[in-house]
């Protein structure tokens, strides 16, 4: 096989497997076949071998300095993504333990999260958005969450209805927060010290799919029972490191390249948060310039900086719009069959060049057709 052409990159607005940084790939390409000092590649290294081990030590320390994580926390590398943790969560905090979970359904992923907790205990509805299509979050006003509550549940970015929390949920001292930030991970500053368990399924911002990191209070470790099968005890994971098993070891290893690209070429989350703000910033100023033709989902104060979701006033015209952008390699624009419309995933890879062609397409487009 030969691969003497060039190949011809389109702007990935996927939701998930999503775009990858390009000097990250460039990387990865350089050291595929063969990692350096080690002989052969990552993929074929041994997860017990010195030079793997240093890999996966290196990706938790730069993910440890991006966010600042105490060593109050340990930081995890599981599989099974967000949907494990859909069960691990309550397996771990709940099952037992004579208490209710909260949660705050905000939209699908957190609809999902709660199906499977009510198979591990008591869960309550502390907020549901669910009447208003999931077109909002709450304000703290709107849901209380009782002192002596297992945990409280949110997802900080619903990717398929484009809303995001701008800060963390109000929660009583005594009662974890746990949150699924796997759609805005490493987009923002996060304070960690606020969370008893913060996870990512990696496919959005943080690397490839296969990987997922759970950042959680060490003292929740203790809660899981040793009853629970081997793989959903979070104690067994930490007490090896995140080798009880066989990991994800290309998978960490692409997200320790994510997390340097992070910190060293972008100079921290501070500034990658200004670079996502401004990105989505072109995209709903044309949304709200052009109302009767754009349609946003989400409220305004409550829009996600990573899915910009919008409908326009046809399902034709939507066809159209999809169709005609693809011609110009804005790729991925489909909305999820439960919203419609259209969905930009404009996460921390995608380039600015990607948004301002959208923009651009976007503007062009309402001219033609509005």
């Amino acid at each position: 096989m030969s691969a003497t052409a060039t190949a011809h990159r389109v702007f990935n607005f996927s939701a998930g497997p999503a775009a990858l940084p390009l000097p990250v790939l460039q990387q990865v390409q350089e050291e595929v076949l063969c990692y350096p000092g080690a002989g052969a590649s990552v993929m074929e290294l041994s997860h017990r071998g010195k030079v793997f081990v240093e890999i996966a030590e290196d990706a938790e320390a730069t993910l440890r300095r991006l966010l600042g994580i105490s060593d109050d926390y340990a930081v995890l590398f599981l599989q099974g993504g967000a949907v494990l943790q859909f069960s691990m969560i309550p397996a771990n905090l709940l099952r037992g333990s004579g208490k209710t979970a909260q949660y705050l359904v905000t939209g699908s992923w957190s609809t999902k999260a709660i199906k499977e907790a009510q198979k591990e205990g008591d869960v309550s509805i502390a907020y549901s958005g669910k009447e208003s299509n999931f077109n909002h979050v709450p304000p703290s006003g709107d849901y209380s969450v009782p002192d002596d509550a297992a945990y409280l549940y949110y997802c900080s970015n619903e990717t398929i209805q484009g809303v995001q929390f701008g800060s963390e949920p109000q929660c009583p001292a005594s009662v974890p927060l746990v949150c699924d930030s796997s759609s805005d991970f490493l987009s923002r500053p996060l304070a960690v010290d606020k969370y008893g368990i913060l996870y990512a399924c990696a496919q959005k911002n943080a690397g490839p799919a296969g990987v997922t990191v759970v950042v959680i209070r060490k003292d929740l470790i203790e809660r899981g029972s040793d009853s629970l099968p081997g793989y959903l005890n979070y104690k067994n994971h930490a007490e090896a490191n995140s080798m009880w098993n066989t990991p994800p070891t290309f998978a960490i290893y692409v997200l320790g390249k994510v997390a340097h690209w992070l910190a060293d070429d972008i100079g921290g989350l501070a500034a990658m948060e200004k670079a996502n703000r401004e990105k989505a910033g072109l995209l709903y100023d044309i949304i709200d310039a052009n109302p009767g033709f754009y349609t946003g989902h989400a409220k305004a104060d409550c829009r996600s900086q990573m899915n910009v979701t919008f409908n326009l006033p046809s399902d034709e015209l939507q066809a159209k719009f999809i169709s005609e952008a693809a011609e110009h390699d804005l790729d991925s624009l489909k909305g999820h069959r439960s919203v419609g419309g259209i969905r930009a995933s404009i996460y921390n890879a995608m380039p600015r060049e990607g948004v301002e062609t959208l923009a651009s397409f976007m503007k062009d487009f309402v001219s033609k057709n509005g």
